[in-house]
């Protein structure tokens, strides 16, 4: 979340400089021209009704839809390399925006929401379920802030385009975070063509903007604090040993997470933290849904001997760029035993471009001032 500021600064602009002088963040000119894009928005969104004089109309997908007659806003689409400021600035603009309802969520835990709304409406007997589910969403919140919007799974591919079509006609203001251009994004994905009209919606209802800043601030941030330990070896394995007795005391028992028609178990687990390999969590056929409902359930995890990465374990690979940002999405307190620092974890493969968020995250994770939920 951004860092605390007055709540008297009632605008993007206001906010952001106070914390310029309070030295909670440092001038950065590409930061600045962002906080400028979200202060328009701001003003835009004082009095904004999406419901006014609906009328139907024809869309992208050549199915019907409602438009508002008045302009709707469409939004913000803040991308650039990790590390920048994009969440914090973005969480920033939430915070204080002069609209309601409205809600800040990670995109992942999103589409999870969505896939399930989907089945509820099937099962409901709804011939196109993405009707409901987008009336659904649009009642919840008029703005939707996402973290980091990117698309790598062949089902979100396929849905998002209509999805976010229903969500705009309904007059619903997006703002998310990238670390792609929308051009980029599911690129070099399966059956990509149909996922081509999704970013043109985008490149029509948003406004993009790079954050083209040069400074990595999350690695700026980090300690050496041992709480990410490199190489591995007999002195990475006595200090995760310390550091888990350090945790707690007391019984180990298994930490069992129960999903329809299956179940998940992790061996070493007492009092909400979580001891386990790599290789028991990003070896085995995890998802989102799994590591969302992991990070609900502990406070504190340590993941042992973290492998380098590299194009033959890319989905290991994947696996763990989603357990990362579920941990950094619920500010679980992580400690990490690895092979190497994060930077130079995974420099080869279809997964490299997404693994640089994920070595930042693991570098602010370390820092002594990161704001773990636990503390």
């Amino acid at each position: 979340m951004a860092p605390n500021a007055s709540k008297t600064d009632d605008t993007p602009m206001a906010r952001y400089r106070a914390l310029l002088r309070e030295g909670e963040l440092n001038e950065d000119p590409a930061q600045r021209h962002a906080v400028e894009q979200l202060q328009l928005l701001h003003d835009r969104l004082k009095g904004y009704d999406p419901g006014q004089g609906k009328k139907v109309a024809r869309g992208w997908f050549g199915w019907g839809r409602e438009r508002a007659k008045q302009e709707t806003l469409g939004g913000l689409y803040l991308y650039g390399g990790v590390g920048r400021g994009k969440s914090m600035l973005m969480d920033l603009f939430c915070d204080i925006a002069p609209v309601s309802p409205k809600r800040r969520v990670h995109f992942h835990a999103f589409m999870q929401e969505i896939h399930a709304g989907i089945k509820k409406a099937r099962d409901a007997g709804a011939s196109d379920p993405i009707a409901p589910v987008a009336d659904t969403v649009a009642a919840s919140a008029t703005l939707l802030c996402f973290d980091e919007m990117q698309i790598t799974d062949i089902a979100d591919a396929m849905i998002v385009g209509r999805l976010f079509e229903a969500l705009f006609a309904r007059g619903v203001v997006v703002v998310t975070t990238s670390n792609r251009h929308p051009d980029d994004l599911y690129k070099d994905g399966l059956n990509r063509a149909i996922f081509l009209p999704f970013i043109e919606i985008l490149k029509d209802k948003l406004d993009l903007h790079h954050l083209d800043g040069a400074e990595d601030h999350r690695r700026d941030r980090a300690r050496s604090d041992r709480r990410y330990i490199a190489p591995l070896g007999p002195e990475a394995e006595a200090e995760i040993d310390r550091i888990w007795d350090h945790l707690g005391t007391g019984e180990e028992t298994p930490l069992v997470l129960t999903f329809p028609g299956r179940t998940e178990s992790f061996a070493r687990h007492r009092n909400r933290a979580l001891r386990a390999g790599f290789e028991d969590l990003c070896a085995r056929p995890l998802g989102a849904a799994d590591y969302l409902a992991l990070v609900e359930a502990v406070d504190a995890l340590v993941i042992e001997n973290v492998p380098r990465l590299s194009r033959a374990r890319n989905n290991e690979a994947k696996r763990f760029v989603t357990l990362v940002d579920a941990l950094y999405e619920a500010r679980t307190k992580l400690f990490v035993s690895a092979e190497a620092e994060p930077e130079t974890l995974y420099l080869e493969g279809a997964g490299a471009f997404e693994f640089e968020r994920t070595a930042s995250r693991l570098d602010e994770m370390r820092a002594a001032d990161w704001p773990e939920k636990a503390d």
